[in-house]
């Protein structure tokens, strides 16, 4: 069975046994990501199984992130009428992929923005910069542009969380099925999103 197991993880390109790596927090700090410093802590995991009297043939920090992830999913559930039309912004300013990089980095200093679109010929959206790419000795935007986070209008808002809470990415870009840009999404929008959802609930419960 030992063997079986290996096979199959070798197979699927698993480690066998797994050995969970933890998670960075993006900036070279010994800090926790930031979708991992709200909702529960690793004690409270130890708690409950202590609690149940119980041990499960899992290891405990695969479980911590199963439950992290059902915690995420239930958050989405109950938010699922929020779409990422109700809170994108419209006016989104984007560079061509054949724009110099030094009109790029002055297109994110003068709108005070950290994420740009890059599109091509056609309007479609085929990548993103920053400043930080843009520190790369390159002529123009395509040489440095990075994968751009992407969504549609329909959505759920609340399911970009784990995109825009894993240190390195600033916005999510709404896109068309022909990935014409249609909005962005900043980690600013879905705190605002957020806080709002949960403003009822808490003067609720304050009341």
């Amino acid at each position: 069975l030992v063997a079986l197991g290996f096979l199959f993880h070798k197979l699927s390109r698993r480690n066998y046994p797994h050995v969970h790596v933890p998670a960075a927090s993006g900036h070279g700090t010994a800090d926790r990501p930031p979708a991992e410093r709200v909702g529960f802590r690793p004690e409270d995991v130890d708690a409950a199984l202590l609690a149940l009297d119980e041990t499960f043939d899992i290891d405990r920090d695969d479980l911590e992130r199963l439950l992290r992830q059902v915690e995420l999913q239930a958050m989405v559930r109950s938010q699922r009428t929020l779409l990422c039309r109700d809170i994108m912004s419209r006016d989104v300013i984007s560079v061509m992929e054949t724009a110099s990089v030094d009109e790029a980095r002055k297109q994110l200093i003068d709108h005070n923005i950290r994420t740009l679109p890059v599109v091509d010929t056609n309007g479609r959206l085929i990548g993103a910069v920053g400043l930080r790419e843009l520190t790369r000795a390159t002529d123009i935007v395509k040489g440095v542009m990075s994968k751009a986070g992407t969504a549609s209008p329909d959505t759920p808002a609340m399911s970009l969380l784990p995109v825009l809470t894993d240190g390195r990415s600033h916005a999510v870009v709404i896109v068309n099925s022909e990935r014409h840009i249609l909005g962005l999404i900043t980690q600013t929008d879905l705190l605002v999103a957020a806080a709002r959802v949960q403003a009822p609930a808490l003067l609720k419960a304050v009341a």
